[in-house]
């Protein structure tokens, strides 16, 4: 008999699970902390003990697919490398478009004319020879580049002659943003193009990582990737694509909610130690977002399920809020190594800070916090981030990586690009002090939660003496951001609220009321309708306060911690390609094919080629991607508009959709 393993690393936890040939039970499951400065250990370490706790052997494993929250969480943290946007024929300021200049933060852009019209015409030659010299001067300085020109989703022969080039001069990857949406918005998918480029360094890692200990111990099985759209897709696509990972956990962990729980209508609500995700199950199938994925405050052009993505899990960091007389707290979105954790391998050096900042009467600015390397090319830092970064050999308290105040900002920048990270007290550190969580050092958690809680408020007075109050008090301000993240999430989905936004209705003081059971002269019962399914490890520690509050069924199931493992291996594989036909002038029709525009002068021959390419594509992305016994759907959407009792061909859209199960290694 064969099996199936199915991996999910995410920024705290790698998970593993080992499911029967049918995909209909569990045989084994085991965690390991996830390594980011080698992330095969923890792979090697989930793996090897879920092997172990099912009985398997490597040479019985005949299918592998791997889902990871790593894409999704450097969005919503604002990390990634430094990448070079090369921006083909676009107008000046079109980059201030669709959040574009917010997300290349600072990056270069190299700004060429070129181009085409909407028809898929040349507007202007390409430069080549200014492109050449541009990208070599800034070979050393990024991880890879991101082209795109305007309307290359009818014709891309500017991007390919660029992407081409690129890759001869510098050897970086090359991501081309018509190979990532076939929809118009340059700048939207230009923005697309750059996030891609930035985690194409990172999931390289993870696959590599994921390939090295499946080889090492004699795993001969195909390694599949899950897709936002809980699709699944090869190692080889991803490496090429890796932005089609953001909400890869999410998505899987709607699969696995389904799986595990045969619900039809809930919210799906994962906890970790970056996000907490919230999506609907309606009818027993996720609602695919119309308008791309949207992570970190970026609207991309990826298809993935309708998830709201909230910097809010077990190691988010935990902020005092000093102005006004009572002060307050606030969690996220940025993730931090708890103190608890960084203190199982490097005890002797955070019990001697904490000890240290304890002893004085006086509460620093930085008690409490250290940075950690975690390597990566550091090209383009300036002189002061790098001198930042020469300091940081080991772990370290903050204050000994800093001799000024003028290097913080440097510091904040080297978390950025995922150079070093912090670490400090987290709602992970809270549940040790609280006796919850027992697997790393409670008393490290302690002294940094007693030295959070000496920091004082506006009025003066420190925010907690006792470490175990203050300790619930981080754990209490976890389940109000959490309702916060599913009353938006279901006002979101609630078509009675439709053009509403979510996020003030969430916070309206009748709903707020309505939660508190209200009875005054006004009576006001506010509830969710539908049943939240808590997933991710720590939902047991925290979802039960969240149920009381939102009034509803709270749903934890067995294997709730493992739910994105168990997602991973059980879908199906998916692709999906769209094209154009347009008319240009009366009588003739454009086919916008991937190889360039091709024109008949009839409107049928133009859309049988259009699909019959579209088929082709379709299903050779698909036999790429890993599936076997393909399924193929093509639909039409034709746009005519009616004028002067005549009936014009404006435009049309053909989707070819090509699905089957992933190959499976033959045992």
């Amino acid at each position: 008999m064969s099996y199936f393993l199915g991996v999910d690393t995410g920024g705290t936890f790698t998970d593993a699970v080992i499911v029967d040939e049918a995909a209909t039970r569990v045989i084994g499951k085991a965690k390991a902390l996830t390594t980011r400065g080698d992330l095969a250990i923890g792979i090697g370490g989930a793996v090897d003990a879920a092997l172990a706790a099912a009985g398997v052997g490597p040479g019985e494993v005949s299918l592998v697919s791997l889902s990871t929250t790593l894409a999704t969480n450097a969005l919503v943290e604002g990390q990634g490398g430094r990448v070079a946007l090369v921006f083909i024929g676009f107008d000046a300021g079109d980059e201030a478009r669709a959040g574009l200049d917010e997300a290349l933060r600072g990056d270069p852009i190299v700004r060429l004319a070129g181009g085409h019209g909407h028809a898929g015409q040349e507007t202007a030659p390409l430069d080549l020879a200014a492109l050449e010299t541009a990208v070599a001067g800034l070979a050393a300085e990024v991880v890879g580049f991101a082209v795109a020109a305007r309307f290359a989703t009818r014709n891309p022969a500017h991007e390919v002659a660029a992407r081409d080039l690129i890759r001869r001069v510098t050897g970086r990857p090359v991501t081309c943003s018509h190979e990532l949406s076939a929809n118009l918005n340059g700048p939207k998918r230009a923005l697309t193009a750059v996030l891609n480029a930035r985690l194409i360094g990172m999931i390289d890692r993870l696959v590599a990582a994921c390939e090295r200990h499946l080889a090492a111990v004699g795993i001969k099985a195909p390694l599949m990737v899950v897709r936002g759209d809980g699709a699944l897709i090869s190692a080889a696509m991803v490496r090429e694509r890796p932005i089609e990972t953001i909400l890869s956990g999410p998505a899987a962990s709607i699969v696995g909610a389904r799986w595990l729980t045969g619900a039809a209508d809930a919210l799906v609500s994962d906890i970790g130690g970056t996000t907490t995700d919230v999506a609907l199950l309606k009818g027993g199938l996720p609602e695919i977002d119309p308008e791309g994925a949207r992570v970190g405050g970026f609207r991309t052009m990826v298809e993935a399920v309708a998830m709201r993505t909230t910097g809010l899990g077990g190691d988010s960091e935990v902020h005092l809020i000093t102005e006004g007389l009572v002060g307050g707290l606030r969690l996220g979105p940025r993730r931090l190594m708890p103190v608890s954790l960084l203190a199982v391998d490097h005890g002797p050096m955070v019990h001697a800070a904490l000890d240290r900042a304890l002893s004085s009467d006086t509460s620093g600015e930085y008690d409490g916090r250290f940075v950690v390397p975690m390597g990566g090319n550091a090209g383009g830092l300036s002189a002061r981030e790098a001198a930042v970064l020469a300091r940081i050999t080991a772990p370290m308290p903050v204050t000994q990586a800093l001799t000024s105040r003028l290097e913080a900002a440097a510091l904040d920048r080297l978390v950025a690009r995922g150079l070093v990270m912090l670490s400090g007290v987290t709602p992970s550190d809270a549940s040790h002090v609280l006796g919850r969580l027992e697997a790393w050092d409670g008393a490290a958690a302690e002294k940094a939660v007693r030295l959070l809680g000496r920091r004082r408020n506006g009025a003066g007075e420190r925010f907690a003496t006792d470490p175990v109050v203050f300790a619930q008090s981080i754990v209490d301000q976890l389940t109000e951001q959490t309702v916060l993240c599913l009353l938006e999430a279901a006002f979101a989905e609630d078509p009675a609220f439709a053009g509403e936004a979510p996020e003030v209705l969430a916070r309206h003081v009748a709903v707020r009321a309505g939660l508190r059971r209200h009875s005054g002269v006004v009576r006001i019962e506010a509830r969710l309708g539908v049943p939240v399914i808590g997933l991710g490890a720590s939902a047991p520690f925290y979802y039960g306060a969240v149920g009381q509050v939102l009034g509803c069924e709270m749903i934890l199931p067995e294997h709730a911690g493992v739910a994105n493992a168990i997602g991973a291996v059980v879908g199906q594989v998916s692709q999906r390609v769209q094209g154009l036909v347009s008319s240009p002038s009366e009588g003739r029709f454009a086919a916008h094919l991937p190889d360039g525009v091709q024109v008949f002068n009839d409107r049928e021959t133009a859309l049988e080629v259009m699909e019959a390419a579209l088929r082709h594509e379709a299903t050779s992305r698909a036999l790429r991607a890993g599936a076997v016994e393909v399924n193929l759907t093509v639909t039409r959407e034709v746009r005519q508009a009616d004028i002067e009792g005549r009936t014009m061909f404006i435009e049309a859209m053909i989707v070819a959709t090509a699905s089957g199960r992933p190959r499976v290694a033959h045992i």
